[in-house]
């Protein structure tokens, strides 16, 4: 059985002094990729469909039909095509990670998620 756990670092900064909205900036520690995957999400005890609009080494932005709280911590499961990763088949990846940002764009919620853990499933 092939699989394995990959855990990062949690670097999320820890300030005393909040930084106002105005001055805040978004940084980005991975690259981008523009897939549209089917994904399943778990939340609770709730399970639900969403499409990925892009995917990183470090985080996924999800379109899906209803809201998620920020905060919230998910699963959700993705199968990687292997042209992506360079691989002769197909690659399911099995996640955990945070809802950090939520937000409603033409009738459709974007909801971001950091990837802080996965493994492969056996393939």
């Amino acid at each position: 059985m092939l699989s394995m756990k990959v855990t990062k670092p949690d670097l999320r900064q820890k300030s005393a002094v909040p930084t106002p909205p105005s001055s805040r900036q978004e940084v980005r520690c991975a690259v981008r990729f523009p897939l549209a995957l089917p994904a399943v999400l778990n939340a609770g005890k709730s399970e639900l469909t969403a499409l990925t609009q892009n995917v990183s080494a470090s985080g996924v932005l999800f379109s899906l039909d209803r809201e998620l709280k920020v905060g919230l911590d998910i699963r959700f499961s993705l199968r990687m095509p292997g042209t992506v990763l360079g691989t002769p088949h197909d690659v399911l990846v099995h996640c955990t990670g945070r809802v950090v940002r939520c937000s409603l764009s033409h009738h459709q919620y974007l909801a971001a998620s950091t990837i802080d853990e996965y493994r492969f499933a056996e393939q």
